[in-house]
């Protein structure tokens, strides 16, 4: 008897422990639309599920997607949340943005020059492609 409380006490200690080292969540926020309400919110889910799992001890990882008109959220002077991307990706290490290379290379055809994106943003093939990857890698997708 006194060896199963044993066993009990060990297994409860070490469930416990695996408890206090958190969890890690993975998260795509997808954002399409050249809308400052939209990516705003997108910017606001981020912080707000960042602040919700370190408050629990977890952590989580993040990677907002842009395309489409959305990608606009990426161009320097034209982006209506510039500065707060810049902010965060100083004030949050879970926290990456990637860039539609399609839409990309559509707008510097539409445009007649390379389109300039901001330095936080990396450029993936596909904006599409790349949120089918992250799900299949377990990611939650977000779409503000």
């Amino acid at each position: 008897m006194k060896y199963l409380f044993l066993a009990a006490a060990l297994a409860l200690s070490t469930a416990s422990g695996a408890w206090a080292e958190g969890k890690t969540h993975y998260v795509a926020v997808h954002v399409d639309e050249n809308d400052p309400q939209v990516m705003n919110m997108a910017l606001n889910n981020v912080a707000n599920v960042t602040k919700h799992y370190e408050s629990i001890g977890d952590t989580v990882m993040v990677e907002v997607v842009a395309y489409g008109p959305g990608l606009n959220m990426y161009i320097p002077g034209k982006s209506p949340v510039a500065d707060r991307i810049s902010a965060m990706s100083l004030e949050m290490e879970n926290l990456s943005f990637a860039a539609c290379g399609n839409t990309k290379a559509a707008m510097s055809k539409k445009a007649g020059h390379e389109i300039e994106l901001m330095a936080e943003a990396t450029v993936v093939p596909s904006g599409v492609v790349r949120l089918i990857e992250l799900q299949e890698q377990g990611y939650a997708y977000v779409r503000p």
